[in-house]
C-alpha cells in the first residue's frame, strides 16, 4: 500500500505536468513529490475520534502511512538535492536514493544500540530538560551528518525521531517537547503560508487561470492517486478498501514541508506553490468527512445484510 501510495501519485503528477502543462523537469518532479506525502497525525486523529483506530482498516492505514512517510522522506531528499544541482543526472540519482536510503535504514538499526547510551546521559544530567537537550543535540547533529553527505536537513531530523521513538524514555520525552512544538509548529505553518502570493489565485486574472487548472490538476491526482491503495490491499478479503484509500489522502504539514523546501531552494514559482498549498489545504479538509462517511456506509451494509439474514 504506501510503495502504491508513493508511487502513483508522483508518476501521475510528474508525467501530467510535464506532459499536459509542459512544465520542466525539476519542478514537476517537486510538485509530484509533494504528492507522495500523508499525514499520519491527522488521519490516526480521525481514526480515533470514530472508534476506528483498532479496527483491522484503522491498522492498515497506519502502517502504512508510517512507511509511506519515510518512503515520503526518502522522495524528499532525492528531490531536493536534485533541485540544488539543477539537472537530473543519472549517476548522482543513484547516489542519493542509495544514500538516502542507506542513512534512514542505518539510523533505525542505530536505535538498537542508543537507548541505553541516551538513557544514561540523561540521568547523568541533573537539571531541568534532562531529555530534552540531548534529544535535540542528537536531532540537530543529525541534521548536520545528513546535510554533510549532500541530503535535506530534514531527513537527519526524520531519523533522529525514528530513533528516540525506541528509547525507554520515549512517553517522557514525548510529554516535554509539547511545549516546544507548541511555540515552534505555528511558526512554521505561518512563514510557510507568508511566503505565498495569494493573488494568483485570482480568477479574473487571465495569467493565473493556468496556475488555478494546475491546482485543480493536483488535487485531483492527490486524491486518485491515494484512493487506489484501498485496492493494494492483498490477503484481507473482507476490508472496506473505499475507507483505507480516503484514510491515505490527507497531505497535512508534511505535504507543506515540501512546499517550504521547494520554496527555499527556488524551484517552485509562486502560481505552483500556491498550487501545491491548495492542494494540501483540500486534501487534509476533504479526507475526514469522507472517512466518517465510508465507515458510516459500511454499518449501514453489515445491519442490512443482518436484517435480510434474520428474516
Amino acid at each position: 500500500m504506501a510503495v502504491v501510495g508513493v508511487v502513483a501519485p508522483f508518476v501521475a503528477g510528474t508525467a501530467g505536468l510535464m506532459l499536459i502543462f509542459n512544465m520542466p523537469t525539476i519542478p514537476a518532479v517537486f510538485a509530484g513529490a509533494a504528492l507522495t506525502a500523508t499525514s499520519i497525525g491527522i488521519t490516526s486523529k480521525v481514526l480515533s475520534e470514530l472508534g476506528q483506530l483498532k479496527s483491522t482498516e484503522g491498522q492498515i492505514i497506519v502502517g502504512a502511512a508510517v512507511i509511506d512517510d519515510v518512503l515520503g522522506i526518502i522522495v524528499l531528499a532525492v528531490v531536493a538535492s536534485l533541485a540544488k544541482t539543477g539537472e537530473v543526472d543519472v549517476t548522482n540519482l543513484i547516489y542519493l536514493i542509495v544514500s538516502a536510503t542507506a542513512f534512514l535504514l542505518g539510523s533505525i538499526f542505530l536505535g538498537k544500540f542508543f537507548n541505553k547510551s541516551f538513557v544514561a546521559v540523561a540521568e547523568k544530567l541533573q537539571t531541568r530538560g534532562k531529555l530534552v537537550i540531548p534529544a535535540l543535540v542528537f536531532a540537530f547533529a543529525m541534521a548536520f551528518l545528513a546535510n554533510a553527505i549532500h541530503l535535506e536537513a530534514i531527513l537527519g531530523a526524520f531519523a533522529a525521531g525514528l530513533v528516540l521513538d525506541e528509547t525507554d524514555k520515549r512517553k517522557e520525552l514525548d510529554q516535554q517537547i509539547i511545549p516546544i512544538a507548541d511555540i515552534l509548529v505555528p511558526i512554521f505553518f505561518v512563514s510557510v503560508g507568508s511566503k505565498v502570493d495569494l493573488s494568483v489565485l485570482n480568477p479574473s486574472s487571465a495569467d493565473n487561470r493556468q496556475g488555478l487548472v494546475i491546482a485543480a490538476f493536483l488535487v485531483l491526482v492527490a486524491i486518485i492517486g491515494k484512493l487506489v491503495t484501498g485496492w493494494a490491499v492483498f490477503g484481507q478479503e473482507k476490508v472496506n478498501r473505499l475507507a483505507i484509500g480516503i484514510g491515505m489522502i490527507p497531505r497535512g504539514e508534511v505535504g507543506l514541508v515540501f512546499a517550504g523546501i521547494g520554496a527555499a531552494s527556488g524551484v517552485l514559482d509562486k502560481p505552483l506553490q500556491a498550487a501545491i498549498i491548495i492542494m494540501v489545504i483540500l486534501t487534509t479538509f476533504v479526507a475526514p468527512p469522507l472517512l466518517r462517511f465510508a465507515f458510516q456506509g459500511e454499518e449501514e451494509m453489515e445491519v442490512e445484510v443482518e436484517v435480510a439474514a434474520e428474516s
